[in-house]
């Protein structure tokens, strides 16, 4: 064997943990991650938009907790659909470039 050789496949076998993507306690790297935090979040101001919706139907809240949550609904709903429309768009221009 070349020393050059055994001298690339140790530097290569040195340099492979710290290219490798780090991940969290759940196994999601940090673009994973973040996203996944995202979706909960949205998940959450959903939930607790429906959950005042409700009270408000049984008399349990204020007209003015209901009127923000469902503000705050609206905003999580035209972000996601912002989010997927940029997605689209650059998919679509993906599409467009040529091989």
């Amino acid at each position: 064997m070349d020393v050059k050789t055994s001298f690339a496949a140790q530097t290569y076998a040195q340099a492979r943990p710290a290219t490798a993507p780090s991940s969290n306690a759940t196994g999601q790297t940090g673009a994973g991650a973040a996203f996944g935090a995202l979706a909960g979040s949205f998940v959450e101001t959903l939930r607790a938009g429906e959950e005042t919706a409700r009270a408000a139907m049984t008399g349990g809240a204020d007209p003015h907790a209901l009127v923000e949550a469902l503000a705050a609904s609206e905003l999580a709903i035209e972000t996601a659909v912002t989010v997927r429309d940029k997605v689209v768009e650059a998919y679509q221009e993906i599409l467009r470039m040529p091989v």
